[in-house]
């Protein structure tokens, strides 16, 4: 739970908030229906998804949401799964009255385990989750990144630290400004792996 939620919070902390369901979405379809934890996600997905709509002019869509968004944390505690919640509906219940404040004040974030993490605060299971969703949500093949994903595994649990696509990934996550020539550099290095192994899959 921990890592979907981090990732999912700090994508939408760095203002892609459309895309933080993503990191949610998956782990809330698993939940039962009423849950504690299912409220949680689901007040989330629909809270960005507030947010989102507001950014962009749709004032009833971001209504509506917001107050099933609200609805669905009501009851839970001031912090639940170490998320700070009263913040959050205390800007649902003015989103639902007045959407247009999102024009006029800061986004809030997302307060998690005491900070507000963004892209650059995650560990590494955090980040692999984000990659991929940043990936579909700019626009990227989001193959490489899936990839380059598994090949920092298998390194990892070869005892490889030094793996170039831990670092490609985690740069891709984090380096917003040369996220392009990341994405290049982490390509080439996917297909010269593959490559490399279907080499060696032909010499069999």
């Amino acid at each position: 739970m921990r890592d979907p939620l981090r990732a999912g919070i700090a994508i939408y902390n760095d203002g892609y908030y459309h895309a933080a369901h993503d990191a949610w979405e998956a782990r809330w379809l698993e939940c039962e229906s009423g849950t504690p934890d299912e409220r949680l996600l689901h007040g989330l997905i629909q809270f960005t998804a507030a947010i989102y709509h507001a950014h962009n002019g749709n004032w009833e869509g971001a209504t509506g949401l917001a107050e099933s968004a609200g609805d669905y944390l009501a009851g839970l505690p001031t912090e639940y799964r170490d998320v700070a919640l009263e913040p959050v509906r205390t800007l649902l219940e003015t989103l639902a009255s007045d959407p247009e404040v999102v024009e006029r004040r800061p986004p809030l974030p997302l307060e998690h385990e005491g900070t507000m993490p963004g892209l650059a605060d995650l560990s590494l299971a955090a980040t692999t989750i984000a990659a991929p969703i940043l990936a579909e949500d700019l626009g990227f093949d989001e193959e490489p990144i899936e990839r380059a994903i598994e090949y920092a595994k298998t390194d990892l649990e070869a005892g490889r630290d030094d793996s170039r696509f831990v670092s490609l990934v985690v740069d891709f996550v984090r380096e917003a400004d040369h996220r392009g020539i990341v994405y290049q550099r982490l390509t080439g290095h996917v297909e010269r792996r593959t490559a490399k192994e279907r080499d060696v899959e032909g010499l069999f």
